[in-house]
């Protein structure tokens, strides 16, 4: 029987691909990263109520050198980019930017996949960040599979449900198929909620806008 895992921040794009994909491939484990971002604490909490919601069984992996080698302000005193700074997105871009992050943790999936013999694993990437974020491409994803051929021994598949859907494509998708946004976190900042202003708060707030929505505008802004 198939079995998968999945890369849970819980953040929209990885909330979606789990509820769009779960039963179809059996995933049944999820992998939430702590690398001492800002958001750690309300993405662990969301990322277990969805896991709970979800019957799964959910791992948090702290990575706490990947804080000492990287200027990220999501994970430094520098202000996180909001405002008019999200105009410039490649250099909203630089600012949030974790060196190989999406390689590290696909590859530490992969070393779960190998040891555990899961067959496939889920990452939220999609087109939107792709257009400033290259591990968020096909290309990307294309080649960590390639890699996999000989870095494990079962070959698990890399699946980015969203790779070819901007954000708006994302929640239209979620609400078509009752995907529970209103256990998203999927702000940088370090708060109990969504902070509306940062890169990952406007790109969902607009695309709950774009597409007239008013119930999870509401709970999730207020």
């Amino acid at each position: 029987m198939t079995k998968s895992l999945i890369l849970l921040s819980g953040g929209l794009d990885s909330l979606v691909s789990l509820g769009l994909k779960q039963k179809e491939y059996n995933i049944t484990t999820a992998l939430t990263f702590d690398y001492g971002q800002k958001s750690v604490a309300s993405e662990v909490e969301a990322s277990k109520k969805i896991c709970d919601y979800y019957g799964m069984e959910h791992i948090v992996i702290r990575l706490d050198w990947l804080k000492n080698i990287t200027h990220t302000s999501l994970v430094s005193e520098e202000d996180i980019p909001v405002g008019k700074e999200l105009d410039n997105p490649e250099e909203s871009a630089k600012k949030v930017w974790v060196p190989n992050r999406n390689g590290l943790f696909l590859n530490i999936a992969g070393c779960y996949a190998d040891s555990f013999g899961y067959d496939y694993i889920f990452i939220g990437a999609n087109q939107e960040e792709a257009a400033t974020f290259p591990d968020n491409t096909a290309e990307f994803i294309n080649t960590v599979n390639a890699e996999f051929e000989y870095s494990t021994m079962v070959r698990p598949k890399v699946v980015a449900p969203l790779i070819n859907f901007n954000k708006n494509d994302i929640v239209k998708k979620a609400l078509e198929a009752g995907v529970p946004l209103e256990l998203t976190q999927s702000c940088y900042k370090n708060s109990a909620g969504h902070c509306g202003e940062c890169e990952s708060c406007t790109r969902l707030k607009n695309a709950l806008k774009a597409n007239n929505d008013t119930k999870y505008t509401e709970i999730l802004f207020g």
